[in-house]
């Protein structure tokens, strides 16, 4: 089941980001592929940059650090995604939109997906 959960957390993400992509100027995403691609990448580069300075850096620690931390995440995610183009403004209208989306639909941290159920 805890696959099962990341997986559905992945595609609502991909979805997500998807949406913003037609929504926010100056951010676009290729196709659902890609968007998927996006979502892996901002989850595995969020997570390692949680690990390293902790969760009050994380969109998740909320804040302002969280919200510009997410943005810089990303922006960066473009270089390592096809088909992804965002601009520095574009990247931080993605990421308050993506906030914004995550209070009516929270998607949750996909890597702590199965962590609630073992504690």
């Amino acid at each position: 089941m805890k696959f099962l959960g990341h997986v559905v957390r992945f595609v609502v993400s991909a979805i997500v980001i998807m949406i913003v992509g037609y929504i926010v100027p100056n951010f676009s995403v290729g196709g659902f592929w890609s968007a998927l691609l996006l979502a892996l990448v901002i989850a595995l580069l969020g997570w390692i940059i949680e690990g390293i300075f902790g969760k009050r850096v994380t969109p998740f620690g909320r804040g302002i650090v969280g919200f510009l931390t997410s943005a810089v995440v990303i922006w960066l995610a473009q270089f390592v995604v096809g088909h992804v183009h965002a601009t520095i403004l574009g990247a931080l209208l993605a990421a308050l939109v993506i906030g914004i989306i995550d209070l009516f639909i929270p998607i949750g941290n996909p890597f702590r997906a199965g962590q609630a159920k073992q504690s």
